[in-house]
């Protein structure tokens, strides 16, 4: 059975739930998107135990300090989110998109080689398991419309103009 370390963080746009293991985060989720935190769970590791944590390894105080206006302070946290090789090829492109910016899917695929992946690119954009660290709020559609979020849209806008990217 593997175990987790788990914490709850309160944000300016809703409690997030955390998820550590061996220093890594391996998923960072909106609590009222509970039933994704244990689906993703049970399906990257069949038997799994949570075990509640106080700020496991420095990471929920390194959140805080995001959310505290230090928008470069998740630049360095070390992620595990899975996936498929395909999905991990577009979650470390995402990792590269510079805090205060945004890009479109085409980009991200043209930069993966194929233009015509687009498509695909969202698909793994929308499995990403690390809200914000892996910052998939910063892929927006090609016209400069806000495209669908996990977290909604309004965290979305939030997230975009707390990290400069939306001066509105």
């Amino acid at each position: 059975m593997h175990c987790f370390l788990i914490d709850r963080i309160q944000t300016p746009i809703g409690d997030m739930i955390l998820v550590a293991r061996d220093g890594a985060l391996l998923l960072l989720e909106f609590e009222d998107a509970t039933g994704r935190v244990e689906r993703e769970m049970r399906q990257r590791f069949k038997s799994h135990e949570l075990q509640q944590s106080e700020n496991p390894f420095g990471l929920s105080e390194i959140m805080r300090d995001y959310f505290s206006g230090n928008i470069h302070a998740i630049d360095t946290i070390l992620t595990d989110g899975g996936g498929t090789s395909f999905e991990k090829s577009v979650w470390a492109e995402l990792r590269k998109i510079p805090t205060g910016t945004t890009v479109s899917y085409g980009s991200i695929a043209r930069k993966l080689g194929d233009i015509n992946m687009s498509r695909a690119v969202g698909t793994a954009n929308g499995r990403n398991p690390i809200a914000i660290v892996v910052p998939c709020h910063r892929v927006i559609g090609a016209d400069g419309s806000m495209t669908g979020y996990g977290g909604g849209i309004a965290r979305k806008e939030w997230l975009l103009r707390h990290e400069g990217a939306l001066l509105v």
